[in-house]
C-alpha cells in the first residue's frame, strides 16, 4: 500500500478478482471514521453563514437561545404600540370633534342672528306700512265723514266765521269776512253778534269753499277756510292728504 503525497490521497489495492490495469478513482472509495478529522454536517444556513458570519448565530450560543424571549417581547411591544396609537387617535377624534361642533355652533349663531336682523327689519318695516296704511284710512275716513257733516249741517259754516272774527287782534281794522255765496245768509244769521262788535263785513266769494270763511284786516289775514282747517287736521295725524281729492269716492 503506497500514499500518493501530492493528491493527499491514499490509494488502496483494488479486490481479487479484478484487473489491475484499471485505475481506482479516488472519490469512490470508503474513508473509515478513524481517518476522518474535525468534520460538521453541512446545512443551507452554512452558506449565509459563509458569507455573513455575523447574521447567523452559531446554535448553542446565547444570542440564539434567547430568539423566542425577543420575539414575545416584540409581539408584546407591538400591541402597545398599537394599543397607543389607538388610543392617540381617539383623543385626536374626540378633540376634532368638539373644535368642529364649537365651530359648527358659532357659525349657526352667527346665521340664526343674521336671519332674526333681517326678520325684525322686515317685521318693523311691516310695522311701519301698517301703520302708515291704517293713519291714511283714519284719514280718508274722517275727509268723509268731515264732507257729510258739511253737507247735513251748513249752518255749522256760522260757528266758524264768529271763531275767525274773534281770533282778530282787537287793533286790527277795515276786517272782511268772505264765504261763499251759498253760505252768506247762514253767515249772517248766526254769527251777526261776533261781525258788529267788530264792524267786520260780510261778503260772498265763489272762490271760498263753502264750509270755511278768510277774515282779512289792515294787520293781515286768518284763513278758516276748509282746506286749511283739513290740512292742519290731517298734519297731526301724519298725512298729506288734500281735500280736495277724490280717493273716498273711487273707493
Amino acid at each position: 500500500m503506497t500514499t500518493n503525497s501530492s493528491k493527499g490521497f491514499r490509494n488502496v489495492p483494488p479486490p481479487p478478482g479484478q484487473a489491475a490495469s484499471r485505475p481506482a478513482s479516488p472519490y469512490s472509495r470508503f474513508i473509515p471514521r478513524e481517518e476522518l478529522g474535525s468534520f460538521a454536517a453541512w446545512h443551507p444556513d452554512t452558506l449565509n453563514a459563509e458569507l455573513d458570519p455575523a447574521a447567523a448565530p452559531a446554535a448553542g450560543t446565547p444570542h440564539a437561545a434567547a430568539a423566542p424571549g425577543e420575539a414575545a417581547a416584540l409581539q408584546a411591544q407591538l400591541a402597545a404600540a398599537r394599543q397607543a396609537g389607538y388610543q392617540d387617535g381617539y383623543r385626536d377624534g374626540l378633540v376634532a370633534l368638539d373644535s368642529f361642533k364649537q365651530s359648527f355652533a358659532t357659525q349657526m349663531a352667527g346665521q340664526l342672528g343674521t336671519l332674526l336682523q333681517s326678520f325684525q327689519s322686515q317685521l318693523d318695516a311691516l310695522e311701519q306700512d301698517m301703520a302708515q296704511s291704517v293713519a291714511q284710512a283714519a284719514v280718508l275716513l274722517a275727509r268723509r265723514v268731515v264732507r257729510a257733516e258739511l253737507h247735513t249741517h251748513p249752518e255749522q259754516v256760522a260757528e266758524v266765521a264768529s271763531q275767525a272774527v274773534n281770533a282778530v287782534l282787537q287793533s286790527a281794522r277795515q276786517i272782511r269776512v268772505l264765504v261763499h255765496p251759498d253760505d252768506h245768509a247762514l253767515v249772517a244769521a248766526g254769527a251777526a253778534e261776533a261781525l258788529q262788535s267788530r264792524a267786520a263785513r260780510l261778503l260772498p266769494h265763489p272762490a271760498v269753499e263753502r264750509g270755511g270763511c278768510l277774515v282779512e284786516s289792515d294787520l293781515g289775514q286768518i284763513d278758516a277756510r276748509i282746506e286749511a282747517r283739513w290740512r292742519q287736521a290731517a298734519a297731526v295725524l301724519g298725512s298729506e292728504l288734500p281735500w280736495t281729492g277724490r280717493e273716498e269716492e273711487q273707493a
